[in-house]
């Protein structure tokens, strides 16, 4: 490859606030018929833009003052279309975690917005809010903390049906779990059980069927199958993928492992230090990475090929992982990136297509937030 023109400019590609068909409601009736229509196929579903979450640092006791913040997420924009799967990959706190909570509004956003159907769901409450989490369920990381020991199971999944009584009548909420139960290939008699009579994997099901309740258009994943072993992962992917083509589900699917993200994923997305290093399709990111630090990832995932391994090249970074309370200036990974130069602390890359790629018929014109991406060979996950 020609050695890179440090004169290249980024274009930037960030999806931003002007390109979202805003849809404005003045009453509560208005919101919920506009969140129950449909979208079409391929369409964007859910829209992220310049999201931030920073919690504060404080000191003293009896008058306490804001010393600092955690910058656990610093202006994370993407698409979610309607029917695909976008995968976020990244360190242990890089803020994959605060972003399912904040798609979900566990959290409020410091900034920012997100849209779905085009209503900005960060400054909704009440009945509304209560809308938008019928149509977006999560499935959480633990199986076994996220049930509660004290309920049985058709209490657990039946739950939604008390918090939305519209969805399936009182008379009819016992067939609907087993119904569910089912779904998820569990027996219907285990309606009666409690969660410590079942596997891990078999929590994990309970819980996307607990998820599948309110027959939602978004499910958030968050890391759903990395306290699982191995079979039982490939278990629980298996289903999801069934699950997804049977109701026509969108995934925001959160997890470690790069060979689990890239065999559900239509999409992937890096995260570092609170931001989104590189977006793009599985292939542009598996097999044409341009940022550093998502080549230095995939240059640390085992190749079970002994020929292909002892070929490869291992990128080691060097260093730790900043803190998010204090972030390096400029690129966020710069310290830990064999790249970095001058230019890279005071400027902050662009999420961006690099222009010596723009126009190019090839996967490597993709999203890169760095100064000199390039396409480096590396063996990815299979």
């Amino acid at each position: 490859m020609a050695e890179l023109d440090k004169k290249d400019e980024a274009v930037d590609a960030t999806p931003n606030v002007t390109d979202i068909v805003k849809v404005d409601a003045s009453t509560t009736t208005e919101v919920e018929a506009i969140l129950d229509a449909p979208v079409d196929r391929g369409e964007p579903i859910l829209q992220v833009r310049n999201l931030v979450k920073h919690f504060p640092l404080t000191s003293g006791i009896l008058f306490r003052r804001q010393v600092g913040a955690v910058k656990a997420v610093d202006g994370v924009s993407f698409d979610l279309y309607q029917g695909e799967t976008l995968g976020i990959v990244g360190e242990s706190g890089c803020g994959k975690s605060t972003v399912a909570r904040l798609l979900m509004t566990l959290e409020r956003a410091t900034a920012g917005e997100v849209f779905y159907k085009g209503q900005d769901i960060t400054k909704l409450s009440g009945r509304a809010l209560k809308a938008v989490r019928r149509n977006i369920q999560m499935v959480f990381q633990d199986p076994y903390t996220s049930l509660n020991p004290r309920m049985t199971v058709g209490d657990i999944i039946g739950e939604p049906f008390d918090i939305h009584p519209e969805v399936a009548p009182k008379g009819d909420r016992r067939r609907k779990v087993q119904e569910l139960l089912d779904v998820v290939g569990l027996n219907p008699e285990y309606i009666n059980r409690y969660p410590h009579q079942f596997s891990g994997g078999q929590r994990q099901r309970i819980g996307i069927a607990r998820g599948l309740a309110l027959n939602p258009e978004i499910i958030i994943c968050d890391e759903p199958v990395s306290a699982l072993d191995v079979s039982v992962q490939a278990q629980v992917i298996n289903l999801m993928e069934k699950l997804q083509n049977e109701f026509n589900l969108s995934y925001v699917f959160i997890a470690h492992d790069l060979s689990i993200v890239r065999h559900i994923s239509d999409r992937v997305g890096v995260m570092y230090l609170g931001k989104m290093a590189e977006i793009g399709t599985d292939e542009q990111i598996y097999e044409h990475p341009t940022h550093p630090y998502t080549q230095a990832l995939l240059s640390a995932v085992p190749v079970p090929d002994p020929e292909a391994r002892e070929h490869r090249e291992r990128i080691i970074l060097t260093g730790d992982v900043p803190s998010p309370a204090n972030p390096p200036s400029g690129c966020r990974f710069r310290t830990r990136c064999w790249k970095a130069e001058d230019r890279c602390s005071t400027e902050v890359p662009l999420l961006a297509i690099p222009e010596r790629f723009q126009g190019l018929d090839s996967p490597v014109a993709h999203e890169s937030a760095c100064h000199f991406a390039e396409e480096k060979d590396v063996v990815g996950a299979a």
